[in-house]
């Protein structure tokens, strides 16, 4: 089975179901929907993935990402290159399978 990371820091809110939502910024899908994903001990199954601009990010998303504000999101979304708001990145739903 392959894995799908989250940082240390999120791994209790995406255990708990809090973190449904992440942004990739990959160079092409890495998950389908209906695939299960190892992470950090878990299982997360995949609901939804969709080539996004990082500009729909709503108030609502960045809150089930599990971050303070966009800014943050941005930042973290940002970990393989720079992001602004025309950057395509993937929107991926999911949740942790028990």
């Amino acid at each position: 089975m392959a894995a799908i990371e989250f940082s240390p820091e999120l791994r209790p809110g995406v255990a708990s179901g809090d973190i449904s939502l992440t942004y990739r910024l990959w160079q092409r899908p890495r998950v389908k929907v209906g695939g299960r994903y190892r992470s950090a001990g878990l299982v997360v199954e995949v609901d939804d993935i969709e080539l996004v601009p990082f500009s729909t990010v709503t108030p609502d998303d960045v809150r089930r990402c599990g971050e303070a504000d966009l800014d943050s999101l941005r930042r973290r979304t940002a970990h393989a290159g720079p992001v602004t708001d025309d950057t395509l990145v993937f929107r991926i739903e999911l949740h942790v399978v028990h």
